[in-house]
């Protein structure tokens, strides 16, 4: 194509810009130089926008006492394992390595609420950190009695010196909810990253105590969660900027009062859990895949985990609707361990795992709402252990359908538990306790 000639006037407005000007100023001629030429503007750099927990994170304090909180949670999913094996390996009884384990489960029922108490009364750092050093000196008794052969009675004692561990899932949240008051939304996400830490460490826990007390010798598993449970509770406390105060404001109402409802349907859950881990491991082991048990009860806590992390991406849903879910899912282990297919088995568990965190995170949000000022580790321990005292009944339940009518039906269990719990949240909702908005 031909040059094309620019126009006259665009050619002289051009060379005018460029040229000299001059101007007469009485008897003088003054010649200024062309004014520059403005520079191009420069595109804004775009900003990539968080997602929401990147948001969260991005709050000053959160990550350290995230990065303790870990360290310290993980043990909680490999102190049994490693007592177990530990116990099991040395002494030859798994009856008393059972008992031991026992009775170390109902301390924490009665020990953890009064730790939480304390907390509460006089702050995390004063109360977490000597509670925390009580229940490794516990966990250091038990492997020194084991290895030397001490009498029966004193592995009973050292392991119920553990009950003082603190509740560091409970202290975590209180932080979040310190922080994050006035943003329910970012509350919501904050929960449910909570939860899916909870799925996390009880997935990896106890694959990592097999692991340390086969390959590495039968304390290591037990000696491992102790020294991690103490590194994590001195990071954690250390983050004092992120500490929620202590308010000097008298201490009206009962939280067991004010969470009687909730609680029953945290033991209905407790339940759920509790015989859902049994009637697994005996399905797999009717099976003669007693060996992958871990791994394929593993796919419940990272169903559990993967829906955790994404539901706190979404807008909360009321625990009713999350309930009826849970119970509509929990049907399908039982189908299809009956159906015989390995891999129907293993997507029901994922499945079935999938609803629990959402169901745990909307109940915890009620425990928030609905717990007195100044009492809030003190609620969600006494949650806590109303799902351990629920796991107990679910497991020894299941245990008795499993011996008498085989492992296929013993799932009829968890799916009784989470009718019973769906029946608590519907009459909860009638009487507006479960309301998303009562609170």
């Amino acid at each position: 194509m031909p040059a094309t000639t620019p126009a006259p006037a665009t050619t002289a407005a051009a060379a005018t810009a460029r040229s000299p000007r001059m101007a007469v100023t009485g008897s003088t001629l003054v010649i200024t130089a062309p004014a520059p030429a403005a520079a191009p503007a420069r595109p804004r750099p775009r900003t990539r926008s968080r997602g929401p927990y990147g948001r969260l994170f991005a709050l000053p304090g959160t990550r350290a006492f995230t990065a303790g909180n870990l360290l310290a949670r993980l043990p909680m999913g490999m102190f049994g394992v490693s007592a177990v094996m530990m116990i099991a390996g040395q002494r030859g009884s798994y009856a008393l390595a059972g008992a031991v384990t026992a009775t170390g489960l109902a301390a924490t029922a009665l020990v953890a609420p009064w730790t939480a108490r304390l907390v509460d009364r006089h702050g995390q750092a004063r109360i977490a950190l000597p509670a925390t050093l009580i229940a490794v000196l516990g966990s250091l008794c038990l492997i020194v009695c084991v290895r030397t052969g001490a009498p029966a009675w004193t592995l009973f004692a050292s392991y119920a010196a553990t009950a003082t561990t603190p509740n560091i899932g409970g202290l975590s949240r209180a932080r979040w909810t310190h922080l994050l008051r006035g943003s329910p939304a970012a509350h919501h996400t904050a929960m449910s990253f909570e939860q899916a830490a909870d799925e996390l460490s009880f997935m990896i826990g106890p694959v990592l105590a097999a692991l340390l007390c086969t390959s590495v010798f039968p304390e290591a598993g037990t000696f491992a969660g102790a020294a991690l449970l103490l590194t994590g509770m001195l990071v954690f406390v250390s983050q004092r900027s992120t500490e929620p105060p202590v308010t000097a404001a008298p201490r009206l109402g009962s939280p067991l009062r004010a969470l009687a409802p909730l609680l029953l349907l945290f033991l209905a859950l407790g339940v759920v859990f509790g015989s859902m881990e049994v009637s697994s491991i005996a399905h797999l082991e009717q099976r003669g895949l007693g060996a992958a048990s871990g791994l394929v009860l593993a796919l419940q806590a990272a169903g559990s985990c993967a829906a955790g992390l994404l539901y706190g991406t979404l807008r909360p849903r009321s625990p009713l609707t999350c309930v009826t879910v849970l119970a509509a899912l929990m049907t399908l282990p039982w189908a299809a361990a009956n159906s015989g297919s390995l891999a129907a088995f293993c997507a029901a568990l994922l499945l079935a795992g999938m609803a629990t965190a959402p169901t745990m995170v909307t109940a915890m949000s009620r425990v928030h709402a609905l717990t007195p000022e100044g009492r809030l580790n003190e609620g969600m321990t006494l949650a806590v252990t109303a799902i351990l005292a629920g796991i107990a009944a679910g497991s020894a339940g299941a245990g008795l359908v499993v011996d008498h009518a085989g492992p296929a039906t013993a799932y009829l269990l968890p799916a009784a538990a989470a009718a019973a719990a769906l029946g608590v949240a519907a009459k909860g909702r009638a009487k507006i306790i479960f309301d998303p908005a009562a609170g």
